[in-house]
């Protein structure tokens, strides 16, 4: 069983899996939750948003497939997106 993460650590996993954009994340105090948003770093325009609750962060299982999601739903909208996989 692994450790579970960190807002901090899951925050930069995060920011990885959106490459070549820019994924500003950050944590609700009040909710737990992580909110995402993915921007193009051509126009600063936002191109996905989404929400993470803590249960899915901290579990490095639910997170990357949070995160895979969400990066699916991207390249179906035609964005492209650098190869990502889950740090170990």
């Amino acid at each position: 069983m692994t450790a579970p993460l960190r807002v901090n650590e899951a925050l930069l996993i995060a920011d990885r899996a959106f490459q070549p954009f820019q994924c500003i994340a950050w944590a609700a105090d009040y909710t737990g939750e992580l909110s995402l948003s993915v921007i193009d770093r051509t126009n600063s325009s936002v191109v996905s948003r989404s929400k993470v609750s803590m249960k899915d962060y901290s579990d490095s299982e639910h997170l990357a497939k949070v995160l895979h999601k969400a990066r699916q739903e991207l390249s179906a909208e035609g964005f492209a997106l650098n190869d990502w996989s889950m740090p170990v």
